[in-house]
């Protein structure tokens, strides 16, 4: 590798170390109770939270989480299940069944430890008794496809479902709840990571419903009549069944970010974090950071080259093409596709839980020459852009990062090194 590609995996993987919950995790852990301590929780990081709970609790526990497939690792006292994400199937439904299940009769004296991060919502689909799976299965991939956002999707996800919304929190009244978060989305609130299934949701189903209609997502009658009835209204904020419910946000990824930007640091290069909840369509984005990089690397504005321009948060791809997807390797390829081989930039997005998209590739890294050298191989850069297909772009390339299940999970990275101009 080359040492810009070198710097910008290791920002990367520092990025990803930050974030682990053995690292993250002891110091919020709750006092034992006097009664019980149940275990529950879901998303991509929630096994190795689980883990590392287990290491560092003092007295008995018992309790069921769920992850992603292949994000499981072993556990003595805590079960973990492995389910499909991002679209939901049988698995993560009966596990949050057996949830759900599992909080019923608690007292007072016991204490409920809700492991929360990114993916939780996928993993956690039990379908409003209104509905079945097949109907949700059929609005995630509508959802995932349309360009909403993330708070827009997990509005949606909130009032279509029995356990999300403040609904877990609520079904394990009268126990005290401390939720620790794992934070995946921009601005970090606690409502959008997994969908907010131990706090209070400030959304309606009006909202919902009008979510659905902007970007024209088909529904059954069933979801419609279920939504205009209001009938699956989420667990409000002030609700006395959230009284004795705490949230604490464990890593997020400001975290991250930082880690990255002392590797910049202590390789002699100058960080700067432009954001870590930057939104909208990656092929945008991607524009936008392009521009802002020649501005750096011609002018010297607003910083001097040599520097690292360093942002997290959660992009979208609306897919029109016919291509896999992936926010992170669509913002890559439309920066390259802007910069059009400017010489000494660099850039790499990744997704910190190891995916993007639906794909087991964490995203890419980008260099000057690739665009000629995609063009060498007769694939046109801006053909791929236009079929949402980076994946295949930066694979034909031999510039994707694979890294496998990180463990953990604070969104999207990226990082653009600028170089000083001969």
């Amino acid at each position: 590798m080359t040492f810009q590609a070198t710097l910008l995996r290791s920002m990367f993987d520092a990025a990803v170390a930050a974030a682990q919950p053995s690292l993250c995790l002891p110091a919020h852990l709750p006092e034992p109770p006097r009664g019980r301590t149940l275990v529950i929780g879901a998303g991509k990081a929630s096994a190795e939270m689980a883990r590392v709970l287990e290491q560092h609790w003092q007295g008995e526990l018992r309790g069921l989480v769920v992850t992603r497939y292949g994000y499981a690792v072993p556990c003595e006292r805590i079960e973990i299940v492995e389910a499909a994400h991002p679209v939901p199937d049988e698995n993560g439904m009966t596990a949050a069944r057996r949830i759900l299940g599992m909080v019923q009769g608690l007292t007072a004296d016991d204490l409920v430890i809700c492991l929360i991060s990114g993916g939780g919502s996928a993993l956690l689909p039990l379908p409003d008794p209104a509905l079945d799976l097949a109907v949700k299965q059929e609005i995630n991939r509508a959802l995932l496809q349309s360009g909403a956002t993330i708070g827009e999707m997990n509005c949606v996800r909130r009032h279509l479902s029995a356990i999300k919304g403040g609904r877990l929190a609520a079904a394990c009244h009268p126990a005290r709840v401390v939720t620790l978060l794992i934070s995946d989305v921009p601005g970090d609130n606690p409502a959008d990571i997994a969908s907010g299934p131990t706090c209070g949701d400030v959304t309606t189903c009006a909202d919902a419903l009008a979510i659905l209609k902007r970007y024209e997502i088909q529904v059954p009658a069933a979801v419609t009549k279920l939504l205009e009835s209001g009938a699956s209204e989420s667990v409000k904020p002030g609700d006395p069944r959230l009284a004795r419910s705490e949230v604490r946000i464990i890593a997020a990824p400001q975290i991250a970010l930082e880690a990255a930007a002392e590797v910049a640091r202590k390789a002699g290069i100058t960080p700067y974090i432009l954001g870590d909840s930057i939104e909208g369509e990656a092929r945008d984005v991607g524009i936008v950071m392009a521009g802002m990089a020649r501005q750096v690397a011609t002018r010297g504005q607003p910083f001097a080259a040599p520097c690292v321009l360093l942002s997290g948060g959660e992009t979208t791809v609306t897919v029109r093409g016919k291509g896999r997807g992936g926010r992170n390797v669509e913002f890559l390829l439309s920066l390259g596709v802007a910069l059009n081989g400017h010489p000494g930039i660099h850039a790499i997005a990744c997704d910190t839980d190891g995916v993007d998209g639906q794909e087991e590739i964490a995203g890419a890294i980008l260099a000057p020459d690739m665009l000629e050298r995609a063009w060498s191989l007769r694939i046109n850069p801006r053909l791929s852009l236009a079929n949402n297909d980076g994946h295949s772009f930066f694979q034909a390339l031999g510039a994707s990062v694979v890294c496998g299940p990180t463990l953990t999970n604070v969104n999207d990275f990226r990082a653009i090194y600028v170089e000083p101009q001969p």
